[in-house]
């Protein structure tokens, strides 16, 4: 992970999940974004991701979460010297205070699925904010194949109402179905992200590695969609 403020302690101590960072470098391989460019982080967390894409890019990045509070990741990219390109704000991804058009790319990390799910969510609150052929990218935990029920194996770490979220290449790949040049895929960083997220000391990420052994490879999965945005009609 080349990003130099993102240090190994720094990484651990702010991770809330698989190793946002790994994702989304996979999530943008052989992508370019121009210095300048205005980029969305939808569900940002603390910010992981935001300090990659503006390290790694030179872009201005608008960190939206609903669950961190603004101040507190401000404090953060203070911290690194890099509030001038990180834009915080605490906002709900149903009402995202933005102008239309205003967006030359939006990625999205574990989270899409919280918020996503219905087919009419991209085209209505997503689409107007993006220029035309934004970068449009995204990664969620999903499933390997479609699941009606828990396995009973998996009852102490899954409710019912989780399959709801986490679901399959093919049903993101239709939600998402309007970017152009458009391609899904199962993440080949899967097993990486999880390792790096469950070594450290994180209460949750201890609570994760029964789930994952047990889980054994079988049914968990991290989905990602990248396009570009379509022509808007408004």
């Amino acid at each position: 992970m080349k990003c130099h403020s993102l240090s190994p302690a720094f990484l651990a101590e702010n991770m809330m999940g698989p190793n946002s960072v790994r994702i989304l470098e996979e999530l943008l391989d052989g992508c370019t974004l121009r210095p300048g460019m205005r980029v969305l982080d939808l569900g940002c967390g603390r910010g992981l991701t935001s300090v990659w894409l503006a390290e790694q890019f030179d872009v201005q990045v608008f960190a939206v979460d609903l669950w961190i509070p603004a101040t507190e990741n401000y404090r953060r990219f203070c911290q690194l010297g890099l509030d001038g390109r990180i834009v915080p704000l605490h906002a709900d991804a149903n009402a995202l205070p933005f102008a239309e058009g205003y967006f030359d790319a939006m990625v999205s990390v574990d989270a899409y699925h919280y918020f996503g799910l219905e087919a009419d969510f991209f085209p209505r609150v997503i689409r107007p904010l993006l220029k035309e052929n934004a970068l449009t990218a995204i990664a969620v935990p999903g499933m390997k194949q479609p699941m009606q029920d828990v396995p009973p194996e998996m009852t102490p770490y899954w409710r019912p109402e989780d399959l709801a979220c986490w679901q399959t290449v093919d049903f993101w790949d239709g939600r998402l179905g309007s970017l152009t040049e458009r391609k899904s895929w199962e993440m080949a960083c899967f097993d990486t992200a999880w390792t790096e997220w469950m070594a450290t000391d994180n209460p949750y990420a201890v609570s994760d590695r029964p789930m994952m052994a047990t889980d054994g490879g079988r049914y968990m999965n991290l989905v990602a969609v990248r396009g570009k945005a379509a022509p808007y009609s408004g």
